[in-house]
């Protein structure tokens, strides 16, 4: 079993920042495509981003050149980093553990998932 829990979520205006952390145990980090998707109420699950080692990474259009996703494998944690902020940004996004393949843009590639972290982002 792999653990994984995110925190950095909260509440900020529109055209902010944050920084989501996802940290990781149990399992050999380094093995696992890491992934975060978010799901805003009443609407499914959605991919957001994924990493494979340091440097393949996958975003949604929706994000690209807004989100950066990182990963610090001696703490084994994952980031992302959300900047410019909008209002449909708002949503529970969640962290995620794979190794089924990339680009891991898929929420049945990942194996192991975090409780969630809600980001509110105010217009």
């Amino acid at each position: 079993q792999m653990q994984l829990v995110e925190s950095g979520g909260g509440l900020v205006q529109a055209g902010g920042s944050l920084q989501l952390s996802c940290a990781a145990s149990g399992r050999t980090f380094t093995d696992y495509i890491m992934g975060w998707f978010r799901q805003a109420p009443g609407k499914e699950r959605e991919f957001v981003s994924s990493l494979w080692r340091d440097s393949i990474t996958y975003y949604a259009s929706s994000v690209k050149g807004r989100f950066t996703i990182s990963r610090d494998n001696a703490k084994t944690t994952v980031y992302l980093q959300m900047n410019g902020l909008k209002p449909e940004d708002t949503a529970v996004y969640y962290c995620a553990a794979g190794r089924r393949g990339l680009p891991g843009t898929q929420a049945l590639e990942y194996d192991y998932w975090g409780q969630g972290t809600q980001v509110t982002v105010s217009s």
